[in-house]
């Protein structure tokens, strides 16, 4: 017969077990791709003075 009382670590292992075989296999920390890379912001172009004619 199957036992009426579970314990919580039972069901926790076997959620954590494929996340621990993946660990395994791929190492530790697991290998993210780095964040995409920030545009530059748009330079601020200052106004132009008129220069005076001689």
């Amino acid at each position: 017969m199957l036992k009426s009382k579970l314990h919580w670590k039972r069901p926790l292992f076997y959620l954590l077990l494929p996340v621990l075989l993946v660990m395994v296999f791929l190492g530790f920390p697991l290998p993210l791709a780095p964040p995409p890379a920030l545009k530059p912001a748009q330079e601020q172009s200052e106004t132009v003075k008129k220069r005076e004619v001689k």
